[in-house]
C-alpha cells in the first residue's frame, strides 16, 4: 500500500456476498467522487460466518462471526478501511480499531417477502423462514400459531427457498433489498414497532485502525451525524442487555430535531415472554439513553428472559 502525507491508494476490504460488494463500491465511489486522484481497490474477504452457512442457527449467530476475518485484514495492515453492515458488527470493537463513519441510514424496516400483504393474511399454521432469532421471537410474539423454519443465505437464496420449500414468505431488512433493487417483491413492511429492527440495521459502518489519522479524517467526512447518534444509543443499549445476534434483541432510534427516541426490544426465543419499551431525550445523551433504557427493561424482567436465553 503507498500512503504517504497524501493519499494516493487505498484498500477496503469487505465481505463478498452481492450486498456487501454493493455497499462496498457504494463507500468506494464516495471516496472517489471527493477526491478524484485516489485509488480504491476493493478486496473480498471470506468470514466465518460466510464458511457455516449449514451450521446450526445459535452458531450462526455467533457475535463477530461476519466480521472476524476482516477486522484481522485491517489489524494486519493488508487493507486500510473496513467497510460492514452495522447490524453485523459486536459491541467490542477489537483494540487497536475504531468506527470512524456511520453512513446514512436506508429503510431501517423489516419486510415480508411472499404471498400475503398484512402480518394477519399469513395462513393460520403458515410457514414462514427466518434465521433470526430476534425475527422469530417477535414473530411468535404477534402471531404464536405460525410455524417458523430456519433458512439463510444471501438475499437471492432466502428468497428462491420460499418456492422450494413451500413457504408462505421471509423477512428480510428493507434496507438490503431496496439496495440491490428488489423492492418489487416486498410484500408489506412491519412497522417499527411491531417488528423493532436489529441494531445498526440499514446502515453502512466504515472501520479504520485506530491510529491511523489520514484515514480516518479521509472516511470521517462521509460520516452522517444522525445515524451516528442513533447507533450509539442502540449499540449501548444491546451492549448492557449482553445482546449479540445469538439473543432475541431489536433496537432502533430516530432522531428529531435535538431529541432521540429509542425503541427496544427483548423476548424469550419462541416469544411468549417479551418486553417492548422506548425512552426519549437529549440527542447528545445518546449513550446514556441507551444504557438507560437496558436497564428500565432488566429491571421489568429482562434478567430473567436473558438468563432463559442462555440455558437455551
Amino acid at each position: 500500500m503507498s500512503i504517504g502525507p497524501t493519499i494516493k491508494y487505498v484498500a477496503l476490504g469487505t465481505r463478498g456476498s452481492e450486498l456487501a460488494m454493493y455497499q462496498a463500491q457504494a463507500v468506494a465511489w464516495l471516496l472517489q467522487k471527493s477526491h478524484v486522484e485516489l485509488s480504491v481497490k476493493v478486496k473480498k474477504i471470506v468470514t466465518s460466518g460466510d464458511k457455516i452457512q449449514d451450521a446450526p442457527l445459535a452458531r450462526i449467530g455467533d457475535v463477530g462471526l461476519f466480521v472476524k476475518e476482516i477486522e484481522n485484514a485491517l489489524l494486519e495492515e493488508d487493507i486500510d478501511l473496513a467497510v460492514h453492515s452495522c447490524k453485523d458488527l459486536p459491541t467490542d470493537v477489537p483494540g487497536g480499531l475504531e468506527i470512524s463513519a456511520y453512513g446514512l441510514r436506508e429503510d431501517p424496516r423489516d419486510v415480508f417477502i411472499g404471498s400475503a400483504a398484512s402480518l394477519e393474511e399469513i395462513p393460520r399454521g403458515g410457514k414462514v423462514g427466518t434465521s433470526s432469532l430476534r425475527r422469530r421471537s417477535q414473530l411468535l410474539s404477534l402471531r404464536p400459531d405460525l410455524e417458523l423454519v430456519d433458512i439463510r443465505g444471501n438475499v437471492d437464496t432466502r428468497i428462491r427457498k420460499i418456492r422450494e420449500l413451500g413457504l408462505d414468505g421471509t423477512l428480510l431488512a428493507a434496507a438490503g433489498v431496496k439496495r440491490l433493487e428488489r423492492e418489487d417483491e416486498i410484500a408489506f413492511y412491519f412497522s417499527v414497532d411491531e417488528m423493532v429492527p436489529a441494531v445498526g440495521q440499514g446502515v453502512i459502518a466504515i472501520e479504520t485502525r485506530a491510529g491511523d489519522a489520514a484515514i480516518r479524517k479521509l472516511v470521517s467526512a462521509h460520516n452522517h451525524d444522525d445515524s451516528a447518534h442513533a447507533v450509539r444509543a442502540e449499540r449501548a443499549l444491546m451492549k448492557r442487555l449482553e445482546g449479540g445476534c445469538q439473543v432475541p434483541i431489536g433496537g432502533h432510534a430516530t432522531v428529531h430535531g435535538s431529541t432521540l427516541l429509542l425503541r427496544a426490544y427483548l423476548g424469550s426465543i419462541d416469544g411468549s415472554r417479551s418486553i417492548r419499551d422506548r425512552i426519549e431525550g437529549p440527542l447528545e445523551e445518546a449513550e446514556e439513553l441507551g444504557l438507560r433504557l437496558a436497564e428500565q427493561m432488566l429491571e421489568a424482567g429482562g434478567e430473567e428472559i436473558l438468563a432463559a436465553v442462555r440455558e437455551q
